[in-house]
């Protein structure tokens, strides 16, 4: 089971990472999900997420942010290494766990191909 633990070292979280990954500008998206994404170093792939004002209260913006992390981890052993992301969710999409954990993975292999990182074909 601990193929699937999400460890602090998994998580974008400080605010210089999230901008780093902002000023990239590498962006694709589709009717769930909005990703950004930038390489690292690191050697993993790494995923933050942010849920605006728009998408509810705070109880409705933390369950988008729960699934968004289950999708993720998840799915991580699905996306390519070495890939810091962030994970926006569209408004009103009505997405559940298994549209977001296909738009990271097909999204994440896209933009990793942009990129032009190792593991992408």
């Amino acid at each position: 089971m601990n193929r699937f633990r999400h460890p602090r070292e998994g998580r974008i979280r400080k605010t210089a990472d999230f901008d780093r990954v902002y000023s990239q500008r590498q962006r694709l998206g589709d009717q769930h999900l909005l990703v950004f994404a930038a390489p690292n170093d690191v050697g993993r792939s790494r995923c933050g997420i942010s849920v605006s004002r728009k998408h509810g209260n705070a109880v409705e913006r933390t369950r988008l942010k729960r699934l968004l992390r289950a999708a993720f981890r998840l799915s991580q052993h699905d996306v390519p290494a070495g890939l810091d992301m962030i994970l926006i969710p569209r408004q009103g999409s009505g997405a559940g766990l298994d549209d977001y954990r296909r738009s990271v993975v097909r999204l994440s292999w896209k933009l990793a191909h942009r990129l032009c990182l190792e593991d992408a074909p």
